[in-house]
């Protein structure tokens, strides 16, 4: 049965340190996870446009192609830190030494990625040794997310690097390398930014790397809204995996991870103690949180045609049953609540189009756990990095996901 080890975690958490653009002048410090993020947002409006006449089955695959290439390329990348892009190309024209770099890089990844299962790991090395698991579709919309992605950053530090002789060449690559993806539905739209509500949708996103979460509290690495969705959804894909979830389920869980705190661009990371502490408290932050959803992100989707979008987006957030962290069926428009058991004995086929709530809470916390435990370990050390440590560890002592799947033995691993 596949499992899921400390180390994984860590490895997923890793790309918190690592910085992007780090021989150019930067306004902020821009990471390499919170990058990931706003690429995996841009394919999933990609994927949404560019398979709706697909057939559902047709659908999910796709779906399941983009989400599990995006976590490769992510892991594959995390294992290169020190090589620069123009390095890298130059390696990746060259079949023999791509061929010798990637054996490296999978010798690295497989003491990891191995636990979760034949399935994955297979596909990961399928993907780079011979190309057998890549599909066509799949592998041009991550290509240009990543390439909007990029070039979104490439803006922001643009102008502070006037002397700088390779921008103009950089500017150029990206212009050229989206041009070559413009018969994909939605990249047109995407490359005029706050022009289209697709634009601006994904502009909105991107902003959330700005966002530091535990703000008042300090760390090290600090992570931001963006990174830690990211790290979320990949979380929720492998413990997806684990449980033995149907492609529908792991791809929904993926995504509804991914934009899961997509509120907090309109409230900001309103700490938890905050919104627990009075339920009054709790239901305003909630009901301005829908509203300002509605007039800022859902209304203007319709308003620019992309209702399917706007639905899919309520359905990740839990719009219909009140939070995200609501296990959902849905089938023929109809949203129904359901229990963890239900989920897992029931409704674990794609003709149900299955959503883990439960089980993505226990993902946002474990990637609280860990942010808070990392800073700890980097020589942090303050009350609220001490008790939240403290909480989670005692909420999960004693939940069990599957026989091989416990949680509470998983947080122990940190000891």
């Amino acid at each position: 049965m596949p499992n899921i080890r400390k180390s994984l975690l860590q490895l997923v958490f890793s790309g918190t340190s690592m910085k992007r653009w780090n021989d150019k002048m930067r306004p902020v410090e821009l990471m390499e996870v919170d990058k990931q993020a706003h690429k995996m947002i841009m394919a999933w409006m990609l994927y949404m446009l560019n398979s709706s006449e697909m057939e559902t089955r047709e659908r999910i695959t796709l779906g399941d192609h983009i989400v599990r290439g995006g976590m490769y390329d992510y892991l594959y990348r995390l294992v290169i830190t020190d090589i620069k892009p123009p390095v890298f190309y130059q390696i990746k024209a060259n079949p023999a030494h791509y061929r010798q770099l990637t054996r490296w890089v999978l010798e690295q990844l497989k003491p990891r990625l191995q636990s979760l299962g034949d399935s994955f790991w297979k596909g990961i090395c399928d993907y780079y040794e011979d190309g057998s698991s890549r599909d066509d579709l799949a592998v041009r919309i991550l290509e240009a997310a990543h390439l909007l992605a990029s070039q979104w950053e490439f803006h922001l530090i643009k102008d502070l690097n006037p002397k700088d002789e390779e921008m103009d060449d950089i500017e150029a690559n990206f212009i050229q390398g989206i041009l070559g993806f413009q018969d994909l539905v939605g990249v047109r739209e995407l490359m005029q930014g706050r022009k289209s509500p697709l634009g601006r949708f994904a502009q909105l996103c991107g902003q959330l790397r700005f966002q530091k979460r535990w703000s008042q509290t300090p760390r090290i690495p600090e992570t931001a809204v963006l990174g830690h969705m990211f790290i979320v959804a990949c979380y929720g894909y492998f413990f997806s995996l684990t449980v033995g979830a149907c492609k529908a389920r792991r791809v929904n869980n993926f995504f509804s991870g991914l934009f899961h705190d997509i509120p907090e661009l309109l409230t900001r990371d309103i700490i938890s103690p905050v919104k627990s502490s009075v339920k009054r408290i709790g239901d305003l932050i909630k009901e301005y949180e829908l509203k300002e959803l509605e007039s800022k992100i859902f209304s203007t989707l319709e308003q620019g045609g992309y209702f399917e979008l706007s639905k899919r987006l309520k359905y990740f957030l839990g719009v219909d049953v009140g939070s995200e962290f609501t296990s959902t069926i849905s089938r023929n428009g109809d949203t129904r609540e359901v229990t963890w058991e239900q989920l897992q004995t029931s409704y674990n086929s794609d003709e149900w189009d299955p959503k883990d709530g439960f089980m993505l809470k226990i993902c946002d916390d474990l990637a609280a756990f860990i942010e808070a435990y990392t800073a700890t370990r980097n020589g942090i050390s303050n009350d609220q990095l001490q008790q939240a440590q403290w909480n989670i560890r005692k909420k999960y002592q004693q939940i069990s996901l599957t026989e091989t799947t416990h949680v509470g033995g998983l947080l122990a691993d940190f000891d």
